[in-house]
């Protein structure tokens, strides 16, 4: 659900979820050893690739370059060990490229997918599900919380 006056863009659960089994579809054509989820946004989109290609060995890498609603400093809390090789390395969205060029630069073998993309830094994804445009900003449904909705007509 868009509100395309205001470039806000308000993703549902089934949206994320369709939109994930999209990516996972995209990536059998291999084995991979593991998963890697980037925290916190890739969390979810990484247990359902789990689910999706059956893998079971999952780790984090804690890494942050937002605020909220905004671009800050970027931050590492926890590190992977090795070079990523054979691993999907998973994020909600590639948006700057902040976040992913960090997480690529720590495992530079990983394969880095994300369930969306941004048209500055989409070149940095191997694979991902659906684009946005760069102005548009993605409420994730974990950000959001249902509310009542008026009537058009009392």
């Amino acid at each position: 659900m868009s509100d395309a006056t205001s470039n806000h863009y308000f993703l549902s659960w089934d949206e994320l979820h369709r939109d994930t089994r999209i990516l996972a579809k995209k990536l059998t054509y291999k084995k991979w050893q593991g998963i890697i989820g980037i925290a916190r946004g890739g969390l979810i989109p990484a247990a359902i690739l789990a689910r999706e290609l059956n893998i079971r060995l999952m780790d984090t890498l804690c890494i942050s370059s937002y605020d909220h609603d905004r671009q800050g400093e970027l931050n590492v809390l926890k590190a992977v060990e090795g070079n990523g090789a054979g691993y999907l390395l998973v994020d909600d969205l590639v948006d700057t490229g902040v976040t992913a060029k960090a997480a690529q630069d720590m495992l530079p073998e990983a394969t880095l997918v994300t369930v969306y993309a941004k048209p500055k830094a989409k070149s940095l994804a191997a694979f991902y599900a659906r684009d946005f445009e760069q102005e548009t900003w993605i409420h994730f449904p974990w950000d959001i919380a249902p509310s009542y909705s008026e009537p058009l007509v009392k």
